[in-house]
């Protein structure tokens, strides 16, 4: 049976815990699930694509879509925005589609007062150490930008009580078959299907 909407999926977490690379991963093995590409002011790294990795803007033409109400959540995030654009999540759901937005902490809180019904997932490191070594990894970052970022992530990790399910990102298959069960389930929900059933049963 066709559900009227899809499931809005929200994936988020601190900095470094690998949001990018689980939900890569899930898109390769769920080619059903729409991927909502961000935006951001932030300067591409290494191999990120604009309107692939993220639509990479300017900090005006960041404001503009602010003001002009086109981004369904946005933060600020160690001096540069990120945010989601709102019409292609909308037009998504609208059609059936379940969409996954992979976001930081902040705007998944902006999107669970808008979207109450979403399915919101904190992704966790398997420890602090771990995660700060994940973005020294990165070697992208200065000394006194890691620890910044160390900071705000340990304030993070303090809301997950606001979040449906915790995933612990040990080893990425084993995260992406937790996140894959929890869509599975959510798809299941009573609440989401018995009106339709209902109909089917009247008619």
């Amino acid at each position: 049976m066709k559900r009227e909407k899809g499931l809005l999926i929200v994936l988020s977490g601190p900095s470094g815990v690998g949001k990018g690379t689980v939900c890569g991963a899930l898109r390769e093995h769920d080619t059903d699930i729409k991927y909502s590409v961000s935006a951001t002011t932030r300067s591409p790294r290494e191999g990120e694509q604009d309107g692939v990795s993220y639509f990479f803007k300017s900090k005006d033409e960041f404001e503009r879509m602010i003001r002009d109400g086109e981004m369904l959540e946005y933060a600020r995030y160690v001096s540069n925005y990120y945010g989601t654009p709102r019409a292609y999540v909308e037009e998504m759901i609208d059609k059936g589609h379940d969409v996954i937005l992979e976001i930081e902490v902040q705007g998944a809180l902006q999107v669970k007062e808008t979207f109450p019904e979403g399915v919101f997932i904190f992704l966790m490191p398997p420890s602090l150490k771990e995660l700060r070594s994940r973005i020294e990894g990165r070697g992208t970052e200065t000394d006194e930008l890691i620890d910044s970022r160390m900071t705000v992530a340990e304030e993070e990790i303090d809301l997950m009580d606001k979040y449906d399910y915790v995933v612990e990102n040990d080893e990425v298959q084993a995260a992406v078959e937790r996140i894959k069960s929890i869509v599975t389930a959510e798809n299941c929900r009573k609440d989401r299907l018995i009106h339709l059933y209902k109909q089917l049963m009247e008619g």
